[in-house]
């Protein structure tokens, strides 16, 4: 039996030479791998306009505030965005980079999509870009860059070492809702939580030591404080809080130190329902009450430096820490653009792009 059907050579010729190519993109692929660095955000400055504008886009997140919009949108839009931007604004004034126009982590966050454009060089394949969570520049115009620049793959990397719904997942969020505009879309890897890495544990590590050296006092505590969530998002599911606990275990090994040296804690509280414990400001005001003189903080959670740990720590705890009779305070900075933390950012887009270059 013959199950070879006979050719037909005109109708075969046709179709091998007039194939139909849609309009839009080449239909040869580049191969190009973008890769997409995110963080929370920034106002675009302090006036109340820019202040209000940033923080209705971060408040009215559903990632964020877990309310019905029914029951929020009138405290957010009736009370909060009336009140809070002019404090907020004043905040910002404290820590602005002044010489650039622009919050601190603006300019580290570009500072560290710089360096890791720069780590690439030699391969004109990668494109780096920044995208903010909220504000500017957005996710949506980083993924457009990449994709003018011809990357039909990209790696997304929201730099919080540890997952929360309300920072991770917002960030995943956001990006695939700005794929869902594209008709022709690329390929996309999102980077995992590192809370766990090694690099990541040696580099803080080395950061804490590097800044213990530089003081002219011993430690009696530090504390490893955390952007803190709500209780009731733990209780519903979400990993952070063991995420931080565990980043902090780790450190005390690397350390040598113990559960008393090395403390984890939660701050940047927001609302009346109660967050995770133990929190940030009670801390420091319990170990002043108990006779610690001498304390230094740092913020494992936070890849760049900010309002939180610039402003909050580094001036309300400080602040909070020596009214109650604390005597020596400093605050440990983020690894921000660091030769270390630079690098193990770098080994982890190497280990994601593996099997792409």
């Amino acid at each position: 039996m013959n199950f070879h059907a006979p050719i037909d050579q005109d109708r075969a010729s046709a179709v091998t030479l007039s194939p139909t190519i849609p309009a839009g993109r080449p239909h040869s692929k580049t191969g190009r791998i973008g890769v997409l660095l995110s963080n929370l955000g920034t106002p675009d400055a302090t006036d109340t306009r820019s202040i209000r504008r940033y923080l209705a886009e971060f408040l009215s997140d559903a990632r964020v505030i877990e309310l019905p919009k029914w029951k929020w949108y009138p405290i957010l839009y009736g009370i909060v965005l009336n009140t809070r931007p002019q404090k907020t604004g004043a905040n910002y004034k404290t820590i602005w980079n002044t010489e650039k126009d622009e919050s601190p982590m603006r300019t580290i966050c570009n500072a560290q999509t710089a360096a890791l454009a720069q780590a690439f060089a030699d391969e004109p394949r990668v494109a780096v870009e920044l995208g903010m969570r909220y504000g500017n520049p957005s996710i949506e115009s980083a993924l457009e860059k990449l994709v003018a620049q011809g990357c039909d793959r990209i790696v997304f990397f929201p730099l919080y070492p540890q997952y929360s719904a309300t920072t991770t997942a917002t960030a995943n969020d956001q990006l695939f809702r700005a794929l869902m505009k594209l008709r022709d879309q690329p390929a996309v890897r999102t980077v995992p939580v590192y809370y766990d890495e090694p690099a990541y544990i040696e580099a803080l590590a080395s950061s804490i030591e590097d800044h213990l050296s530089t003081l002219d006092f011993e430690p009696d505590v530090v504390l490893a404080s955390y952007h803190g969530i709500p209780k009731r998002y733990a209780e519903n599911g979400d990993p952070y809080p063991q995420h931080c606990h565990e980043t902090t275990r780790l450190l005390r090994a690397r350390l040598g130190w113990d559960d008393k040296r090395l403390l984890t804690t939660f701050q940047s509280l927001f609302g009346k329902e109660e967050w995770i414990r133990p929190y940030t400001d009670e801390t420091v005001r319990r170990l002043a009450g108990e006779g610690v003189r001498r304390i230094a903080i740092v913020n494992p959670g936070f890849s760049a430096d900010c309002i939180e740990t610039l402003e909050e720590i580094d001036g309300e705890v400080r602040e909070i820490f020596i009214h109650a009779g604390g005597e020596k305070f400093s605050h440990i900075p983020c690894l921000n653009d660091r030769e270390d933390g630079m690098a193990m950012i770098e080994d982890i887009v190497r280990r994601e792009i593996k099997g792409w270059l």
